[in-house]
């Protein structure tokens, strides 16, 4: 009997500490996130990846050896599989480590499937993320049984992953009216912004939705994880910590937006740069809340929008 295959797609990350340097030439030399002349692209992203290692393998060494984001996003899969049951097979790619769109699709087609659905773990759309996954989705499906295929392209406003998110919060910030919360989001170059990426626009009413179960708590946007010498999406999260704290703010809550596993991002700058930023300017309570990972509401969330897009 045909199924209907899922397809996660991530960004993935280092699975040791000898993945890091493939990993960043794999992500370098993505056109889609970084735009570097195609000619040149693949040896400049050698020579990046090579410079760019030591110094992110330290991050991954902070973090114990690897990003966790491989097991979390095959957890969240396991668990949309019991979800969705028997008629639906429900596997992971990564965009710039194992397992590769390669790697999903022939486990995806060691069973009779129908159509497939691509469902981002990225929950606000952006050509850098999304997009990019969406294209090299497209490129190697070529070689694959052609069924039909439908996108997901992004969830930033869907109610049950804003329940998620609530929930979530509540779950790990007792007295959370006492809290300043402090939503951080992966940057994107400007220029990406200025050409109609929606990325900014979705993740703002993300927190807007979010703030709407949270009466009269003071918050704010910033935005982390910048790279290279062009301008980015501002404020810059780390900054928004120093003028927050020297404001007069004692409870902060450190709220990660865009992202849905822990990888870097979170494990190392939100949890070691800048916690050690808050408590150095004198924080009095510093709590990051955790991403989503296979919070059931947000795996209820990922069947809604599975089956939504079906119908």
């Amino acid at each position: 009997m045909s199924k209907i295959g899922v397809v996660l797609l991530s960004m993935g990350g280092p699975d040791s500490l000898s993945a890091v340097e493939p990993f960043l030439y794999n992500l370098f030399s993505d056109h889609d996130i970084i735009e570097i002349p195609r000619l040149i692209q693949k040896p400049v992203a050698r020579l990046i990846a090579k410079l760019r290692a030591e110094k992110t393998r330290h991050y991954y060494e902070a973090m114990g050896g690897k990003s966790p984001q491989r097991e979390q996003t095959q957890r969240q899969a396991q668990a949309l599989q019991e979800l969705l049951g028997e008629n639906f097979k429900v596997v992971v790619a990564m965009r710039y480590w194992h397992p590769f769109t390669q790697e999903a699709l022939k486990e995806l087609f060691t069973e009779s499937i129908s159509k497939i659905v691509l469902l981002p773990m990225y929950p606000q759309y952006s050509k850098t993320t999304t997009g990019s996954s969406f294209n090299e989705f497209e490129r190697v499906f070529k070689s694959f049984p052609q069924v039909p295929v439908i996108k997901i392209r992004s969830y930033h406003n869907h109610p049950a992953y804003i329940r998620a998110m609530v929930e979530n919060i509540k779950e790990h910030l007792q007295s959370w009216e006492s809290y300043f919360f402090l939503f951080t989001a992966h940057s994107l170059p400007v220029q990406v912004i200025k050409r109609g990426d929606p990325y900014k626009d979705q993740t703002e009413e993300t927190v807007k939705l979010i703030m709407e179960h949270f009466p009269g708590v003071s918050y704010a946007l910033g935005y982390q994880s910048k790279i290279g010498p062009v301008k980015w999406l501002e404020p810059f999260t780390d900054t928004l910590i120093e003028e927050l704290i020297k404001s007069g703010v004692k409870r902060l809550a450190l709220i990660p937006v865009s992202f849905v596993c822990e990888h870097s991002e979170t494990l190392y700058e939100l949890d070691i740069v800048y916690r050690g930023l808050a408590e150095s300017l004198g924080v009095e309570s510093f709590v990051r809340i955790p991403t989503l990972k296979d919070h059931p509401v947000f795996i209820e969330a990922l069947k809604e929008l599975v089956i939504s897009s079906l119908q």
